[in-house]
């Protein structure tokens, strides 16, 4: 039994055998053929899908600047231009590395030559470790004292911060050749993926331009662009005016950076910093063109596509004719140089003058000189217009006899005070210019014909329902300072004009009470005659352009229409007209005011001994206005403390003609003269007249 046992074993393991292989082999057979299905699923069925996933680009849009809008005179003439350039232009894509930019500075060094002045020491450490073996010494010695694991765990910058301090402190030698590829590397680094930055804009050669198109294929990224400068082709004596646009290095202003980035800028654009490039930035910059470019998997650019070709600022009609601009600005200028010559000028800030239209507030010149009476420097300064202040005197007592009128102390049939100066307890006496005695009593007409000032500060009593004992005691409303102001205001003294430019002040208001709180009776007084508060020249256009036009206080402005630009070139359609703009209107009646337009009338052609612009009474047409003389001291910055500092002269005058139809209202100063001979305001005035009125007839015939 045993061996017939032993005999039977073999067959049962050969039978077991080949069941398992079997098996074996069918799992193998459906492992394979799942196999083969999976193969056949891809490349025969979604074999184009995953191919063009391999292939897939990304796509992206990027922004490329349109020319800035252009500014011209009100007769069409261009007054700021764009002047084209060659330009040598990088444009960084998102497979560049620093030590290609290295190559590529280093490379276009030798065909362009660029400014490396402005070089920090930053930007050459950031050069000179670009070169992978300079970075590598380097770090060799700045990470000596650290462990592995405090390499590894430190921030991934931390390396470079170190070797840039090492290499900014021992300040490695640098040939010309490689400061220029410095400051190539500099502009190319500050580029972002896919931006495109200028290497080179203004004043690059034909010859540059040649080489580097010759080379370019040495030169990835680089590429010949345009360009285009701010030009003025009428002169500069507008820029101040105009304002200022950053260069591509300035880029944004840092305390705007965030607003104007979330408004789709880049950080290098340009952009209107000052006045009117700055006011009227959304219209003058255009809207960018729009460029989808498509990146393959190899982080190459494959395909560009302009989607939207951009389209080119709007441009900006002002109100100014540039000629009447420049006569204004001869004549500020030399009435100026006539007080230097005449030495009345060693304490002067300058000289300025506006001019308006009183029935629209359009601006027709409005130009200045600031004068350092140190140095003796003559700058440019239209902007003191609207941004500088100065206690005007007796050219505000218009606003003084209206604010009396709508207050009801007296009336145009009844404006009669006496003209007795103020003896207030120990203070000089108050008085006019004229000698004491010289009037009983005045008019309102005829104190602004002499430009008393005791009738204004009688008025200002009456305002403020003052109980008078000369020499004695004087007491007064705490209010009356709130309501000679809230008079002025009306007028547009001392509150901001809303003209279109940027910076404008509101003007200074002295101190009400004393230190006592108590309120200064002398300084109400002086408030009266103009001899207190400051005020901007463009607020005291604005002031007689309220009496001129009959009441209505108007917004002066600058831009009188924006105009698109065809895509030939030319000028197309309007797309905004300005429209006079009434801000408020002063409560006075007609006969009220007719009590001022006649003392105004009076001040140039009046008869009285004491008739403070008769001068002028030749100039046609026929000017009405009011001159003004304000006492102050020099303040000189490097002796602030000066107890004795020597008294000035400031000569103003607010003025309209023809006075019946008033067409231009004028308003000038000249503030911190050593005297006051001279009629330097009333010359000023009578040139701006003449000017105005001579080319306005030789431009009708």
């Amino acid at each position: 039994m045993k061996f017939f046992k032993r005999l039977n074993k073999p067959k049962t393991t050969q039978s077991i055998l080949p069941f398992r292989l079997n098996v074996l082999l069918v799992i193998v057979f459906v492992l394979f053929a799942l196999l083969v299905g999976q193969l056949a699923y891809l490349q025969l069925l979604n074999g184009s899908k995953f191919q063009a996933e391999v292939e897939r680009s990304d796509k992206t849009i990027i922004a490329g600047n349109v020319p800035r809008g252009l500014i011209y005179d009100s007769k069409g003439r261009l007054i700021v231009d764009n002047e084209p350039s060659s330009a040598i232009t990088y444009t960084r894509s998102a497979a560049v590395k620093t030590s290609d930019m290295y190559q590529i500075a280093n490379r276009l060094q030798k065909f362009i030559h660029v400014d490396d002045s402005n070089l920090t020491a930053h930007d050459k450490a950031d050069y000179y470790l670009a070169d992978d073996n300079n970075y590598k010494k380097i770090t060799k010695i700045t990470n000596k004292n650290l462990t592995k694991d405090q390499l590894q765990s430190e921030p991934v910058r931390a390396e470079y911060r170190r070797a840039i301090n090492y290499v900014e402190k021992k300040k490695p030698h640098l040939t010309p050749d490689q400061l220029q590829a410095a400051a190539i590397f500099a502009k190319m680094s500050a580029a972002y993926q896919y931006s495109t930055v200028y290497i080179k804009s203004y004043q690059t050669t034909p010859l540059e331009v040649a080489q580097v198109s010759e080379h370019q294929t040495e030169l990835p990224g680089i590429q010949i662009g345009t360009d285009s400068q701010r030009s003025y082709p009428m002169g500069d004596s507008m820029t101040s005016i105009i304002g200022k646009v950053s260069t591509e290095k300035q880029g944004l202003p840092d305390d705007r950076i965030n607003q104007l980035l979330a408004e789709g800028y880049s950080r290098n654009d340009r952009i209107g910093t000052s006045y009117l490039e700055q006011e009227y930035e959304p219209i003058l910059k255009g809207s960018k063109s729009q460029t989808q470019i498509s990146v393959g998997n190899n982080n190459k650019l494959t395909d560009s596509i302009q989607k939207y070709r951009g389209e080119k600022g709007d441009n900006l009609n002002l109100t100014i004719d540039a000629d009447f601009q420049k006569k204004v600005d001869t004549a500020v200028h030399s009435t100026f140089n006539s007080a230097r010559a005449n030495g009345v000028t060693q304490y002067a800030d300058g000289a300025y003058a506006v001019a308006m239209n009183p029935k629209t507030g359009a601006i027709l010149a409005m130009s200045g000189v600031h004068y350092n009476p140190k140095t003796g420097a003559i700058t440019d300064d239209s902007l003191g217009v609207i941004n500088r202040t100065f206690v005007m005197g007796s050219a505000v007592k218009g606003a003084t006899v209206l604010g009396g009128l709508m207050d009801g102390v007296i009336s145009p049939d009844n404006s009669v005070l006496p003209d007795a100066p103020i003896y207030l307890p120990s203070t000089p006496v108050k008085k006019s210019v004229y000698p004491i005695g010289t009037f009983g009593a005045l008019s309102a007409q005829k104190a602004l014909e002499f430009s008393s000032n005791i009738y204004m500060m009688r008025l200002a009593m009456r305002m403020g329902n003052a109980k008078y004992v000369p020499n004695s005691y004087i007491h007064i409303d705490d209010n009356v300072f709130q309501k000679l102001r809230g008079y002025y205001n009306q007028f547009g003294l001392g509150v901001k004009t809303g003209i279109d430019l940027p910076g404008e002040s509101s003007g200074i208001e002295g101190p009400t009470m004393n230190s006592d709180g108590i309120i200064k009776v002398g300084s109400v007084l002086d408030e009266s005659y103009g001899n207190y508060d400051a005020y901007t020249l463009m607020q005291m256009v604005q002031y007689v352009s309220t009496i001129a036009n009959g009441g209505y206080r108007i917004r002066p402005y600058l831009v009188q229409s924006i105009q698109k630009t065809q895509r030939d070139g030319s000028l197309g359609a309007i797309v905004h007209q300005t429209q006079p703009q009434v801000l408020n209107r002063v409560g006075f009646t007609n006969s009220q005011l007719n009590v001022v337009k006649d003392g105004f009338y009076n001040v140039v052609h009046g008869n009285g001994g004491w008739t403070t612009a008769k001068p002028l009474a030749g100039v046609k047409p026929a000017i009405a206005g009011k001159t003004g003389t304000a006492q102050s001291f020099y303040y000189d910055p490097d002796n602030p403390y000066n107890t004795n500092p020597p008294q000035t002269i400031t000569l103003s005058m607010v003025a309209y003609a023809p006075y019946d139809d008033p067409q231009i209202a004028v308003a000038v100063v000249l503030p911190n003269l050593s005297s006051e001979k001279g009629e330097y305001n009333l010359n000023l005035v009578k040139n701006i007249v003449n000017d105005y009125f001579g080319t306005s007839t030789k431009d009708s015939e």
